[in-house]
């Protein structure tokens, strides 16, 4: 604290004071220059946090909007929206389109690759935000698909070409064969036949190179790195499980697309399933172990990151997303 004034400053200071002419009380605001544009952008989206020894950052492809009312099945618009209501949201929703690194030490991993341009403006970030998060396509040794619908493998492939061209794709042996055949295609659900070729499209570049391995069960792919089948989203819907240092990471792929109705009721469903009773009955089961187990979760629609733990309510599930850190 500055010492005070003593009795002989502080007459000479009223003097001063006394001095200087009259002022009005009448404030005005400074004059505005310009007006400062809006932005109205989001920075290139990556969260990074350490599993063990493994490095783990989610990459932000970007978000989509789901009309849940037309999607969402085994459940009513009401239901919906008091669901939705109760995290302020409404049932059309900005979904995010979440793709994950793992860097193990010795191997770059990509789970998904985003949706690249087949929703328009709308995904189609994951090249910029692995940029921002200091990495380059070139990089990436594998890219560990968790299905091959288009927002998990359209950002495979641009024009015929590889986006990650020094790295092997895996999936599923049965994805590659459901989505790959054209008689499939032919007796599908019309809402499911633009999938097969998108499949195509994502895939071929990989096959035409070699560079595609199907995985026909559950198998380590890589040190402290495995995939784990979870058939009902689509027939060869996977799991990649990563440990280290007795620390475990489930990446989930469309486990979850309705974060805050599917988690208070886990038998919802949508339209994406191809076999949706097989879809919920997997969704209850691996919510109960993860909250029972308390592992890392990582899922592709959960509001970016996606990233953070299970916990058991009375009725049904809830999230809790990882707690904001800087890696040390």
């Amino acid at each position: 604290m500055p010492a005070l004034p003593t009795p002989l400053l502080r007459s000479a200071l009223i003097a001063a004071l006394s001095a200087l002419p009259a002022v009005g009380l009448t404030l005005t605001p400074p004059s505005s220059h310009a007006a400062a544009p809006q932005v109205k952008t989001q920075a290139p989206g990556f969260y990074r946090m350490m599993l063990g020894d493994f490095e783990i950052t989610a990459l932000s492809d970007g978000t989509i909007t789901l009309p849940l009312e037309k999607l969402l099945t085994d459940t009513t618009p009401a239901q919906i929206r008091s669901l939705q209501a109760r995290a302020n949201l409404g049932s059309e929703v900005e979904t995010s389109i979440n793709a994950f690194l793992i860097n193990t030490g010795s191997q770059l991993l990509l789970v998904d690759s985003g949706a690249g341009r087949l929703f328009g403006e709308q995904g189609g970030r994951l090249l910029t935000s692995l940029q921002a998060a200091g990495y380059r396509a070139e990089e990436v040794d594998a890219v560990l698909v968790t299905h091959v619908h288009s927002d998990h493998s359209g950002g495979l492939a641009v024009d015929g070409k590889r986006v990650f061209p020094n790295a092997t794709v895996y999936t599923d042996q049965r994805e590659a064969e459901f989505w790959l055949n054209p008689a499939n295609q032919a007796k599908a659900a019309q809402r499911h036949r633009h999938s097969f070729s998108e499949a195509t499209t994502a895939l071929a570049p990989y096959a035409a190179a070699g560079r595609l391995k199907t995985i026909s069960q559950d198998t380590e792919l890589f040190p402290g790195v495995r995939s784990m089948a979870v058939p009902g989203h689509t027939p060869g819907h996977t799991f990649y499980v990563v440990e280290s240092q007795g620390q475990q990471l489930q990446f989930w792929g469309d486990t979850v697309h309705a974060q805050h109705v599917q988690f208070p009721n886990p038998a919802v469903t949508i339209q994406f399933d191809i076999d949706s009773p097989a879809a919920a009955k997997q969704r209850k089961r691996v919510f109960a172990d993860a909250a029972a187990r308390q592992y890392w979760v990582a899922a592709s629609h959960i509001a970016f990151p996606g990233i953070g733990h299970l916990r058991k309510e009375t009725s049904g599930f809830s999230w809790v997303p990882a707690n904001y850190a800087i890696p040390r």
